[in-house]
């Protein structure tokens, strides 16, 4: 329960910390040394989509595993169940906290990154390619509407 309390303080303070970030060139989208990616869709809670075809890709941000620190564990659904958007669908453990990932969009769970299983660790080396957790076929595709471009996310 404790450790829960705090994890969810330290979710918190993530999002706290979007409301001071500063702008950058819109070639070289970062706060801090945390890349942003031109082409994704960003939630406040710092997960990014990328919507191909009938296919959303979904991970954590580089800034959310930059705060997290060294990801050693993550817990994710498996492939055929949904998710629900704003809902947490797995977890991510680092030398530092836990924190729940929330689904940025609704539908059906259609891959999973077992990878990340035997190599947590691809969630800090590459978080925007090597480091997907999810692919999502989207039950309500407007629901990326709500989502942030790079430029809104820094």
């Amino acid at each position: 329960m404790a450790l829960r309390m705090w994890a969810s303080s330290t979710a918190k303070a993530l999002r706290l910390s979007s409301a001071t970030r500063p702008h950058f060139s819109p070639l070289s989208r970062c706060f801090s040394s945390a890349a942003v990616l031109d082409g994704l869709k960003y939630a406040n809670s710092h997960e990014w989509v990328k919507h191909e075809g009938s296919v959303a890709t979904i991970g954590i941000t580089d800034h959310a595993q930059d705060h997290l620190g060294e990801v050693v564990f993550v817990e994710l659904p498996e492939a055929g169940g949904s998710v629900t958007k704003t809902t947490s669908f797995g977890a991510v453990e680092s030398v530092k906290a836990t924190s729940d990932v929330n689904s940025p969009i609704s539908g059906e769970i259609v891959e999973v990154n077992s990878k990340l299983t035997e190599t947590p660790g691809l969630i800090n080396k590459s978080p925007y390619e090597d480091g997907w957790m999810i692919k999502v076929k989207p039950s309500n595709p407007s629901e990326l509407d709500s989502l942030m471009g790079a430029k809104e996310y820094t």
